[in-house]
């Protein structure tokens, strides 16, 4: 074995008891990771994409965020205004009297919408302005200008009120830079001048085609399109970055957005959303903490996840950090590692975001996957050894289960206990024998 000084663990940048850090050299110079936060469109884009909530269940939800990044690490919750449902949710919502995520509308470009912000009495929201040509002239069927003009009566009327606005710049990689992002958020800020009034881009990969690498141009180039809004002297406070799954790059892409100078990450949890969803809020928290240092309560996840899931939501095995087998082992190979220290084979300790490391018992995780097993449930289980013979047995009769009745799928902890009851009595329980 090497000597430790020879060992290089980096725990600089994988402290295993921390989330695993981003280190950045030779970033954007745009990038400020003290201005950074995520948003929160569970409500808006997540139930729009999934099923219309009820109000308790929206408030479920919001106080879970609330629990989740009260501390300011979730900025902000983007609500519908549409029915009576939509609007008593957000009157319950500003009642909780959260700092944390801000309640803020979400409209569409017209006056009648606004006149539901103003009822509401939220101080920001969200305003529908679609951005490329594909948006304006075949779904509206209008000039830029017409359109223009359309989303600037919204805007100016919100700004007379005090309300700050933050534009969704719809379907921004398919659209002009020079023609239409630019000319567009030039008038925006005339506006705000006028009236001494904040305001807001969100800067919408609607149909997942953004790619985060800096050489790519706008308006594919998600870096690029970010880092052009900053050269016309938007602060970071001022872009939010939202993405949508499409071609699989949704994290990579709000993650170059940030660092190339946006300071929100509009995501859902569990990434819920149109088509393929949203960017995955609970993923972005976790490198949110990298490139911060800042905590959110990440151990809520899995109450989160077992509130959501009772409200219908089907959850992939697979999903990171919450799917049942984010943090479960099956390969022998690995189970093996884990034996000989847990941090080979997990990227942090699952305990951050409350969980547990895990194995699945099948004949390919040979008799390392059940000596880690017996050793997680057996008082003592530490002392067991590999050549153990009752471990070599039960090892044994697992092998012979699958192969006499050509099962595929991995023993549950019940059959598990059945059988090892034979050479561990302690362990005799509930379960029986599988046929």
């Amino acid at each position: 074995m090497a000597g430790a000084a020879e060992v290089e663990l980096y725990r600089s940048v994988f402290p295993f008891h921390e989330p695993p850090r981003i280190v950045v050299e030779g970033a954007s110079r745009w990038f400020d990771p003290g201005r950074i936060v995520v948003t929160d469109t569970t409500l808006r884009d997540g139930q729009q994409g999934w099923r219309p909530l009820s109000v308790e269940e929206g408030l479920k939800i919001y106080e879970a965020l609330v629990e989740l990044g009260g501390d300011g690490s979730i900025y902000s919750a983007e609500f519908f205004l549409y029915t009576p449902r939509d609007r008593e949710l957000v009157r319950r919502v500003l009642e909780i009297g959260a700092e944390y995520p801000k309640p803020i509308g979400w409209i569409r470009a017209s006056l009648s919408d606004l006149g539901l912000v103003v009822e509401a009495g939220l101080e920001e929201t969200t305003v529908l302005t679609s951005i490329s040509d594909y948006h304006i002239y075949y779904k509206f069927g209008v000039t830029r200008e017409r359109a223009f003009e359309k989303y600037l009566e919204v805007v100016e009327e919100a700004m007379k009120r005090g309300i700050v606005v933050r534009c969704t710049l719809e379907d921004a990689t398919r659209a002009s830079l020079e023609r239409n992002i630019k000319p567009f958020v030039e008038r925006l800020m005339r506006l705000s001048e006028r009236y001494g009034v904040e305001f807001r881009v969100k800067v919408a990969d609607t149909l997942g085609l953004g790619l985060p690498f800096p050489e790519v141009p706008p308006p594919r180039g998600v870096p690029r399109l970010v880092e052009a809004l900053r050269e016309m002297g938007l602060e970071p406070e001022q872009i939010e970055f939202h993405g949508h799954n499409d071609l699989g790059l949704v994290v990579a892409n709000h993650l170059a957005a940030w660092l190339h100078g946006a300071g929100m990450s509009n995501c859902t949890l569990l990434g819920i959303g149109e088509r393929a969803g949203n960017c995955p809020l609970e993923v972005m928290l976790v490198h949110y903490a990298g490139l911060t240092g800042r905590r959110p309560r990440l151990e809520k996840l899995p109450e989160i996840v077992a509130m959501l899931e009772e409200m219908g939501v089907r959850v992939p095995e697979w999903q990171p950090l919450v799917g049942r087998n984010a943090f479960r082992t099956k390969a022998g190979v690995h189970i093996d590692g884990l034996l000989k220290n847990p941090e080979v084979y997990l990227p942090f300790d699952p305990a951050l975001v409350g969980r547990s490391a895990d194995i699945a018992v099948t004949p390919y995780g040979g008799r390392a996957a059940v000596l880690l097993w017996l050793r997680s449930r057996l008082p003592g289980g530490e002392e067991l050894r590999k050549d153990d013979p009752r471990v070599e047995a039960l090892y044994r009769d697992v092998v012979r289960l699958f192969e006499e009745t050509g099962r595929h799928t991995p023993l549950s902890d019940e059959e598990m206990e059945m059988l090892a009851s034979r050479y561990f009595p302690q362990l005799r329980g509930a379960g029986s024998v599988p046929a």
